[in-house]
């Protein structure tokens, strides 16, 4: 691809929490032509989610938490996701270790890596790399619900595979990553009962 991109200008447009780029290049479109292109990118850092589930009882434990871009999108209730988290300069395995103590109460010690995926790649530069890996009652170690410093106020949800799924078809999860592992889950995990 480098051979397709000819970068021109790079320019900061804002540099608070996370940067915004305004970039000016040309491409070489697959007929040979240059076109000269400009797009903003959104660097957020890279994350990682995991899916926690129990095969025993055939359940998963998600978070319940107020996310303010959705709620300003007009999505009025709190969302229901999967434990996930900014890497914040650690490894994937590292971070969503962090992220399952904080928000689930729950010592994960081997992470099962699935996959990684851009969430939304025409704008924000983000990668999230998903992990699942079972839980019992013997590796909670705390109560989670987040870190209050980080404006967290998380409660948990723990429920039957298939209920998430029912939760997926009546608008009840719609964040994008908790439905890709739930669907994950369905498909290769649990299937059906």
């Amino acid at each position: 691809m480098d051979d397709r991109v000819r970068m021109r200008e790079v320019r900061v447009l804002s540099d608070d929490t996370y940067v915004l780029r305004r970039n000016t290049f040309d491409f070489r479109r697959r007929d040979g032509r240059w076109q000269t292109l400009v797009r903003e990118t959104y660097d957020r850092g890279d994350g990682a989610a995991i899916l926690l589930w129990e095969p025993r009882k055939r359940t998963v434990l998600l978070v319940r938490q107020f996310r303010f871009p959705a709620y300003a999108a007009g999505h009025k209730d709190d969302l229901v996701e999967v434990p996930a988290g900014m890497l914040d300069a650690r490894s994937p395995e590292e971070a969503i270790r962090r992220e399952a103590e904080e928000e689930a109460g729950i010592r994960v010690t081997a992470p099962r890596r699935l996959f990684e995926a851009f969430m939304s790649p025409g704008s924000v530069t983000e990668r999230i790399t998903f992990f699942m890996a079972e839980y019992s009652a013997a590796d909670r170690i705390g109560a989670g619900g987040g870190l209050e410093e980080e404006g967290e106020d998380i409660s948990l949800l723990e429920v039957p595979l298939e209920e998430a799924m029912a939760m997926i078809r009546r608008g009840e999860i719609v964040d994008a990553k908790t439905i890709m592992l739930l669907q994950y889950a369905r498909l290769h995990e649990l299937g059906a009962a």
